[in-house]
């Protein structure tokens, strides 16, 4: 769909009840995904990254999420997070927990803070997610592979700009 100026806000929204529970283990809260770019055409899913000191044990954070209502994917086969979703029925929220300085939690930093500030490549995206979507309306793991070479392109060309910008990961957005 469209951009929704009202995606920031909620995710304000729900960083702030994560901060609640979580306190100092959430050691940075942050709007990652399409969610996260002004202007950009996204599923309508909020996509929140929480950087934590130690992946394991789950236990020590986790506890927290569920008190908010997040369910623990177990079975989620990216090792390198933790994942939890909305309960059934509720608002979609994606909450991805990784380990604070990992590759993981740079990667999703760089490329969200590069489209931010480049705007021609995030209205390519923006096309190529809604061409994507139309032709893979109900096929998620092709609408999702359709988009990995430009993800790629992109993180290509951030890396670079990150080297001649000395790009850091910012505070936290929550």
């Amino acid at each position: 769909m469209p951009y929704d100026p009202h995606w920031p806000v909620r995710f304000q929204q729900l960083a702030e009840s994560i901060r609640v529970a979580l306190q100092s283990k959430a050691l940075q809260i942050d709007h990652i995904g399409s969610t996260a770019i002004p202007g950009l055409a996204a599923k309508l899913v909020i996509d929140i990254q929480i950087s934590v000191a130690a992946l394991e044990p789950v236990e020590t954070y986790g506890r927290a999420f569920e008190s908010l209502g997040y369910v623990f994917r177990a079975g989620f086969t990216d090792l390198s997070k933790r994942y939890f979703r909305e309960k059934p029925g509720a608002r979609r929220t994606h909450i991805h927990v990784r380990q604070a300085g990992s590759w993981g939690e740079q990667l999703l930093l760089l490329f969200r803070d590069y489209l931010r500030l480049h705007e021609q490549e995030a209205s390519e995206y923006a096309e190529l997610k809604i061409e994507l979507a139309e032709r893979y309306r109900n096929d998620c793991i092709n609408y999702v592979a359709g988009k990995a070479e430009f993800i790629w392109e992109i993180l290509m060309k951030a890396n670079r700009w990150s080297q001649d910008v000395g790009w850091q990961a910012g505070a936290s957005d929550g």
